[in-house]
């Protein structure tokens, strides 16, 4: 497609789960090439969004193009097809714990293709030398530690070559060595292998370092979309309360609730 046009193109999203509203008229554009964040507050619907993208979750109202398709208009084949073209990263990692290192990014390959073993080989030692794991191939999952088997999980998910990766907090529970290096796996491999990166995260340090566009989600909304660095400078209460973790802000402390005093002076006994 036109390298101008958004790979993945969100128009007048509605979703909801039950009666509360995830998504009320979203629209997003997620540029090829690029490395794109959807952040915000948790419960915002982040990973909800990823679903939709994926075709798992059929939206209430609105569309979402990715490469120009329909995702919610394929048929099941067609859909497996365009999975094919879309790496994920779980936020578990997700990694098949009776097989070895090697043998989870083989995986992919043997599923989806019919390429003879020596060439599957081949790909697989490219895949994890990518990722700085080439001489961990014949060690088990529960062998790894968190940062490794989320590097593990990221090799299987660029396996096929896809035009696209998608993370779900792929920095959730790394210690801060773990988090550098996985950010810059995420750069650098978007840069090589020139993929378009769709980041979801709430880690505002790492993510603004290697994205070149964030989406800020909040009550079901965009409320604003920019560069980090617009963003960094941005007027929104709400931006400036997460983007600076602020404890104060339009994102309340306190659930709703009366006040102290009437729940004290209630009838004695009430929960």
């Amino acid at each position: 497609m036109n390298s101008n046009e958004p790979l993945v193109k969100i128009r007048n999203l509605h979703f909801s789960h039950g009666d509360r509203v995830i998504f009320n008229g979203v629209d997003i554009d997620i540029p090829q090439g690029k490395v794109t964040a959807i952040m915000g507050p948790s419960g915002t619907g982040k990973t909800t969004l990823l679903k939709l993208i994926g075709g798992q979750l059929r939206p209430s109202r609105g569309t979402i193009e990715v490469d120009g398709q329909n995702v919610h208009k394929l048929s099941r084949r067609e859909l497996y097809r365009l999975r094919m073209r879309m790496g994920m990263l779980f936020q578990s990692g997700a990694l098949l714990t009776d097989l070895n290192v090697y043998d989870n990014v083989a995986y992919p390959l043997r599923e989806h293709t019919d390429l003879p073993e020596s060439m599957i080989r081949r790909l697989v030692l490219m895949k994890l030398e990518a990722v700085g794991l080439r001489g961990a191939r014949e060690l088990m999952p529960s062998e790894l530690s968190g940062g490794m088997a989320r590097r593990v999980a990221l090799a299987r998910a660029i396996a096929l070559d896809p035009m696209m990766v998608m993370y779900d907090e792929p920095f959730t529970g790394q210690d801060p060595i773990s988090m550098g290096v996985l950010a810059q796996l995420v750069r650098r491999l978007n840069d090589a292998a020139r993929l378009t990166s769709v980041l979801v995260s709430h880690d505002v340090e790492e993510t603004a370092g290697i994205s070149d566009m964030i989406y800020v989600l909040s009550g079901g909304k965009v409320i604003e979309s920019g560069t980090p660095q617009a963003l960094g400078v941005s007027q929104s209460p709400a931006v400036k309360q997460f983007m600076g973790g602020l404890p104060d802000g339009p994102v309340h402390f306190h659930y709703k609730a009366p006040t102290l005093s009437e729940d004290l002076l209630s009838m004695r006994g009430a929960k």
